[in-house]
């Protein structure tokens, strides 16, 4: 899928598209979160980096795939645009869970 972004992260770094939060008013109105100005906390795996490495220089693997739906820290992901479309980079210590 990084292929078709025109986006690859490197080292332990994960790229991630962030899930639109809406929330609908009681009059029908549907506010989106960027909006609201809120910040995602949730979304989904797109790209992996090219890997992270310890300090004895051994690869340490991911603990999450592309694909796998993620809640992440909310002010630590980097925030970038591609072709129009928002992403976020961020180490994969800043995922705190994949939603199962």
């Amino acid at each position: 899928m990084a292929d078709k972004i025109g986006l690859q992260p490197l080292g332990g770094n994960i790229l991630v598209k962030p899930e639109e939060l809406e929330t609908t008013t009681p009059s029908g109105i549907v506010i989106s979160s960027t909006n609201k100005g809120e910040k995602p906390e949730r979304g989904k795996v797109v790209a992996l980096g090219t890997g992270k490495v310890d300090s004895e220089g051994k690869d340490v693997p991911f603990n999450v795939e592309v694909g796998d739906e993620v809640l992440f820290k909310k002010y630590a992901p980097d925030e970038v645009e591609v072709d129009g479309e928002s992403y976020l980079i961020m180490e994969e210590s800043d995922i705190l869970a994949v939603v199962k």
